[in-house]
């Protein structure tokens, strides 16, 4: 599969969809590494809740993830950059089913 380049302003908010055309959560993170001079893209944190674990280090962060209603409904899982199909930037996919992704625990 040839190198791509997406720009994370676009990816960031997408709505990503699974096989079955379900929902799974907007990217509300990208985590990516530097290697040999180039930036490369390593997961996607996915889900409502995936835009709260970037506070869950901070004690307020957790406080406020206790606080909140209903959060057991709420979900975030983690794909690997080979897990998400981006060959339509604006509608980002699962390449596997949603039982294959790593939930994300905060």
């Amino acid at each position: 599969m040839p190198a791509r380049e997406v720009q994370l302003d676009d990816l960031i908010g997408r709505r990503v969809l699974d096989p079955e055309d379900c929902s799974v959560g907007r990217i509300e993170e990208v985590l990516a590494e530097i290697q040999d001079g180039e930036c490369l893209v390593r997961e996607y944190h996915l889900g409502a809740y995936a835009v709260l674990e970037r506070f869950a280090a901070f004690s307020i962060g957790r406080t406020i993830l206790r606080l909140l209603p209903h959060k057991r409904t709420w979900r975030a899982y983690r794909a690997r950059w080979d897990q998400l199909d981006l060959s339509d930037a604006e509608r980002p996919r699962l390449r596997c089913a949603l039982d294959d992704l790593e939930k994300l625990r905060v």
